[in-house]
């Protein structure tokens, strides 16, 4: 505790981590206020229907990453997750179209104008989504809407209001970025889902202690430590292996002639991260887009199904999506053509192999094996809230258990551990750690 209270004190005598701790928090407190202002017409006490619909299922995680604008019909529903869609796709451009990879590779200028395209792309992702969130919220809550406004006119003006906020979000993150402790997108997805946390747990407990088969206190203790498992094993997927010794790399790939000098080769256990959850949980909502506007219970099993995150057709297609896609992102991300041409280039290599081709062959033999472990493990985190709710745990609690909620928490929350650790070890201030350093997604340490 002495520790702890001496970091804070020494925190606080730096005056310019001190104003962007201020001025981050500021903007969430704009962030936040913003999630409870419903949409003008719309009356609050009558979105019963549409908070229940949001209770569980696919809904709950839209609910979950806008931090309850959702449900609260607010300017805010639609949240960040526009741009973070179109930056997905930009980036997927930017390596098939070669007009993007030649764009990518303008610098600064390149980003500027990529930038600009993901921008253009998220306004014309809102006004297709806007409508689309209005129409589910007449059939929700069509009583909610005041008398006197047609729904015509209403869909007209809560669609720009909609898309504005949206981008008014993505201000905010920007402005936490310039001015704040950065990451500023991440950390409002990460406060709109840390939100829910509080009523999340509140729920839990309540369900342990009074329902029948709710377990009592030894089932509670047991779900405290099945969760406390599952946050290191999801620390250890977002930091990675930051580094990978030359011999060991060259036993996985099944080369047990080594020598020479003790050298890295740059590659992560985990170099996907997150995306693959992203680009995977993207398609599962494709049922939920295609049937939502519809009677529910009149749909296929197969369909409701999909549309039902515990069942287990849900998440054998949600685990093989992922496995599927951390390879695809990899592949993407990764050129081991280029790896292999920048360590000829500085004069590097890798004791007993080749430079070129070889080295290219050896470094693309690596990550193929690094991935296969790799993908697997994100696949098991993934569907973790679904293995929780074999145990009674409620949904709203669930999603904390692993899944992309989970991954996000702990990649932001490092992130900006990361920048406050720089900070004062910049001022020669003792890190935030007696031991160690703070590692980030990237992988490296604040100092």
């Amino acid at each position: 505790m002495k520790k702890f209270i001496e970091t804070l004190k020494n925190i606080w005598k730096i005056e310019d981590l001190r104003q962007r701790i201020l001025v981050t928090l500021l903007f969430v407190a704009i962030y936040r206020f913003g999630s409870f202002v419903v949409l003008p017409g719309i009356n609050p006490a009558m979105l019963d229907k549409l908070q229940s619909q949001t209770q569980g299922g696919l809904m709950s995680l839209l609910d979950m990453f806008s931090g309850g604008a959702f449900s609260n019909a607010s300017i805010f529903a639609l949240g960040i997750m526009p741009y973070i869609s179109a930056s997905i796709v930009m980036q997927l451009l930017a390596v098939a179209v070669p007009y993007f990879q030649k764009m990518q590779r303008e610098g600064e200028s390149g980003r500027k104008k990529i930038s600009m395209y993901t921008r253009y792309l998220t306004v014309g992702i809102l006004l297709f989504q806007a409508p689309s969130y209005l129409i589910n919220l007449k059939m929700q809550a069509g009583a909610a809407l005041a008398t006197g406004i047609s729904w015509s006119v209403f869909i007209m003006s809560a669609t720009i209001i909609l898309a504005a906020g949206s981008m008014f979000i993505l201000w905010l993150g920007e402005r936490i970025t310039d001015k704040g402790l950065g990451n500023g997108i991440s950390l409002i997805i990460m406060i709109g889902i840390i939100a829910r946390l509080p009523q999340a747990f509140i729920q839990e407990v309540t369900s342990r202690f009074t329902a029948i088969t709710g377990g009592g206190l030894v089932m509670f203790l047991i779900e405290i430590i099945i969760l406390y498992a599952v946050v290191c094993a999801s620390i250890i997927l977002v930091t990675g292996v930051r580094k990978i010794p030359v011999q060991y790399a060259k036993r996985l790939v099944g080369n047990k002639q080594y020598g020479g000098a003790r050298q890295y080769i740059p590659l992560k256990l985990f170099s996907a991260n997150v995306m693959p959850i992203i680009f995977a949980q993207a398609l599962m909502f494709i049922p939920l887009a295609l049937v939502q506007y519809s009677a529910p219970e009149n749909s296929s099993w197969f369909v409701r199904s999909l549309m039902d995150p515990h069942t287990w057709l849900y998440n054998t297609i949600f685990a093989i999506l992922i496995i599927a896609f951390t390879y695809f992102y990899t592949a993407i991300t990764l050129n081991p053509t280029q790896m292999a041409e920048d360590m000829k280039r500085n004069n590097g290599f890798i004791p007993g192999i080749k430079p070129g081709k070889e080295t290219a062959d050896y470094i693309d033999d690596v990550i193929s094996r690094l991935t296969f472990p790799g993908s697997f493990f994100i696949a098991f985190i993934a569907i973790m809230p679904a293995l929780a709710g074999l145990l009674n745990v409620q949904d709203a609690f669930s999603q904390f258990f692993g899944g992309t909620s989970l991954l996000i928490l702990i990649g932001v929350v490092l992130d900006t551990l990361q920048q406050i650790e720089s900070h004062l070890l910049m001022r020669h201030y003792d890190g935030l750690l007696n031991s160690g350093r703070v590692y980030g997604r990237a992988g490296v340490s604040a100092y």
